[in-house]
């Protein structure tokens, strides 16, 4: 079986280093807010051209922490609006309305998978104070055209950098476009940990530290809280091992370009869509997604023939239990993304020979 994503294999190109890392946290004794961690913010804020990093639980967390400080910074306040890509994963939305905030859903472009910039301006009204970017997939999801009408309108931009780690626009990373960025260090991202972890970037000096202090029970001094925080810090055993994996990160990238490469090069189907190719600046290719109609038979197709797939994602958020009042809504273009989007393995540990054969699988599938 050739796996979606080999976690192991990932994991063993650099072992000795993480071992080696992991042993001197365990060994000095220091397990929460210690010197991995400032080394791990300090690294991976000059990674994104930030001037501040601040390391959380998750991902989640992340976008919860930047959307309720701004809350609590009088920017923003509950029912206001984001705007928000309806194709995006679950968490990007649930981080608008854990914050008592109002998701407004607008529709991707089905060729780039990203938001569709045209359809942002008139999605927005006096209560519209942030657009939420995610760049879904490794894909960067910023364009001049967002940014213009960020500015025109005084909305913040807050980036969904979950995905994207390493990813650049017009030679800046992504994470560093907006106003502030969230970021997940979940296992099998471009820049994965051991467990969860998650960070915030920006510049904003006002919003770091009341991003910090709400991550920190809401406390800036210890025993004295300034908010109704929560605990939701990165770990030490988690921050030495992504500084280790950090400093791999854009050979890592590399080779999943490269695999992209041969995907674009020699994929040929007319039941398998390719999206629009961007440039290795524009994609990290965290996930290389194809469209089919006939998805749920391609995926077996190639399961029937050793190749592990995913589903990012079966069902659309407007389309989720959890948010059953928009459950009448209708968003066709997201929706039929989500109904022939089938993700196919990409990793800097896939060989040739996998590679070759997956192009030759897709090439011979017919339904």
């Amino acid at each position: 079986m050739i796996k979606f994503l080999d976690l192991k294999g990932i994991t063993d190109l650099y072992s000795d280093e993480i071992h080696h890392a992991v042993s001197s946290v365990v060994d000095s004794g220091w397990y929460l807010q210690g010197s991995a961690n400032k080394q791990f913010e300090t690294e991976y804020a000059n990674y994104i051209g930030t001037k501040y990093a601040i390391g959380c639980a998750n991902g989640l967390d992340a976008l919860i922490w930047i959307y309720r400080a701004y809350i609590e910074l009088g920017v923003m306040q509950p029912g206001n609006e984001v705007i928000v890509p309806a194709n995006t994963y679950i968490a990007s939305i649930l981080a608008i309305t854990e914050n008592g905030l109002k998701p407004m859903l607008v529709e991707p472009r089905k060729d780039t998978l990203e938001i569709d910039d045209s359809l942002i301006e008139a999605a927005i009204t006096p209560r519209t104070k942030s657009i939420l970017i995610v760049h879904l997939y490794g894909r960067c999801a910023y364009t001049d055209k967002i940014g213009a009408v960020c500015k025109k309108y005084g909305l913040k931009l807050v980036e969904d950098n979950a995905q994207a780690h390493g990813c650049r626009f017009e030679g800046r990373r992504t994470g560093s476009l907006g106003d502030a960025s969230g970021h997940s260090f979940y296992p099998g991202k471009n820049l994965g940990a051991l467990g969860d972890g998650g960070a915030v970037t920006t510049n904003d000096e006002k919003l770091a530290e009341t991003v910090r202090t709400l991550a920190n029970y809401g406390s800036q001094k210890k025993y004295v809280f300034k908010y109704c925080g929560r605990n939701s810090r990165l770990d030490e055993l988690q921050a030495a091992v992504l500084s280790v994996k950090l400093r791999h990160l854009d050979d890592d990238n590399a080779k999943r370009q490269r695999v992209a490469e041969k995907y674009y090069q020699n994929v040929d189907n007319e039941y398998i869509t390719l999206p629009t190719r961007l440039s290795d600046e524009n994609n990290v290719y965290h996930i290389f997604p194809v469209l089919s109609p006939k998805r749920d038979a391609l995926q077996k197709y190639l399961v029937d023939n050793g190749i592990q797939t995913l589903i990012h994602y079966p069902i659309p958020p407007h389309k989720q239990e959890c948010y059953k009042d928009w459950n009448g809504l209708s968003f066709p273009i997201t929706e039929e993304i989500h109904n022939q989007e089938l993700s196919i393995p990409i990793s800097q540990v896939m060989t040739d020979d996998e590679v070759d054969f997956v192009i030759k699988t897709l090439n011979s599938f017919k339904p």
